[in-house]
């Protein structure tokens, strides 16, 4: 392609040598449109670079681009343990600690670390864990337990209070480790393939330390807030959707089952029309067919989590008209022998079967 020529001219400055680019000739038109073209082609292939990121995301990392790091994670059980998984598929050194041994010995065989006390699995510059209640996080992450970890950082990934965010925000503080509230969105199956939504609550420095573990184990990370209390409450109110589109859709099935359409016509409908989300269909097919296993989310953590936006509610002067009514359903179905031990969306089955008499 032609253009137009240029030559270079040297001179040298108090501030050492520089160079000047002058024209050699005037350009003529020819040369002009030349380089008209050649710049549209450029600015044409940017376009479509940028708009191929957008839709397909940031390119994978090199593995000279990717650093490894040794972690702890703490907590391997439905959630945990698939999460801890991909962080060693990932390539870190994942040091494992459990309450119970059969889960570490099990990531062990897949190459992680095993340790035997929390103080080992928390000695190390990036720290997660997977606890189920307010009660177990407050007791493992002590100042004593955080005492190798001055200068790491440390993410509680579970369904927590507020308050207890907070008394563990102020914890690590005392122990000279940052803390970011991450609470994930997604059943065992999502952590499995890497899928989760993170909700993050910490200083965004402390959140760009964690991008890279988040990346591992999630699709998207939510930074809410530098308050780690916004983070655990965003999560408490999204289960507390849950809550709603489930029995919403015990509701809807048992109406259309009494007029003659079957279980899994309503689901399809609900989800091929204005309610096509995963809580929608995969509540809707488990409700469907009446069946609440594997327990991926029990009864029992249901019934914590509603309590949790219950306290959310009453600390922040919110009503929340349906809590009462969840609160009998969970009390009923955790009463009833056939229902305790199965999954929290076993709630619909009690308005399934009062409808049946």
């Amino acid at each position: 392609m032609g253009g137009v020529p240029f030559r270079f001219n040297r001179r040298t400055t108090g501030l050492g040598e520089s160079h000047e680019v002058e024209p050699a000739q005037p350009p003529t038109a020819l040369s002009v449109l030349c380089l008209t073209i050649h710049l549209g082609r450029k600015t044409a292939r940017l376009c479509r670079d940028v708009a191929r990121r957008r839709t397909t995301g940031p390119r994978p990392r090199t593995e000279e681009e990717t650093i490894m790091t040794t972690i702890g994670f703490l907590g391997l059980g439905t959630m945990g343990a698939p999460m801890a998984r991909r962080l060693v598929q990932a390539g870190h050194e994942v040091r494992v600690w459990n309450r119970s041994p059969e889960p570490v010995r099990a990531l062990a065989e897949e190459g992680a670390v095993a340790v035997e006390r929390p103080f080992e699995a928390l000695s190390t510059p990036v720290s997660l864990s997977m606890f189920a209640t307010d009660d177990v996080c407050t007791s493992i992450l002590t100042a004593e337990n955080l005492a190798g970890a001055r200068g790491g950082v440390h993410a509680t990934m579970a369904s927590i209070s507020p308050d207890a965010a907070l008394a563990l925000h102020a914890t690590c503080a005392q122990a000279g480790v940052a803390y970011v509230a991450s609470p994930v969105l997604g059943r065992p199956v999502v952590a499995e393939r890497g899928e989760l939504n993170i909700l993050a609550g910490g200083a965004d420095a402390d959140v760009d330390r964690l991008q890279p573990f988040y990346d591992a184990m999630g699709s998207r990370t939510w930074r809410l807030s530098p308050d780690p209390a916004v983070a655990v409450s965003a999560k408490i109110a999204v289960n507390y959707s849950i809550m709603h589109a489930i029995q919403s859709l015990a509701e809807s099935i048992t109406l259309l089952e009494r007029v003659g359409v079957p279980a899994a016509t309503v689901v399809e409908l609900l989800g091929e029309t204005l309610f096509g989300g995963v809580a929608h269909r995969g509540y809707g097919a488990a409700i469907a067919e009446g069946s609440y296993r594997p327990t991926f989310f029990s009864l029992e953590l249901g019934r914590k989590d509603l309590r949790l936006a219950q306290g959310l509610a009453e600390q922040h002067g919110a009503r929340l008209p349906m809590a009462g009514v969840f609160e009998e359903l969970f009390a009923a179905a955790l009463a009833d022998e056939s229902l305790a031990d199965r999954d929290w969306a076993a709630i619909a089955e009690l308005t399934r079967r009062s409808a049946t008499g």
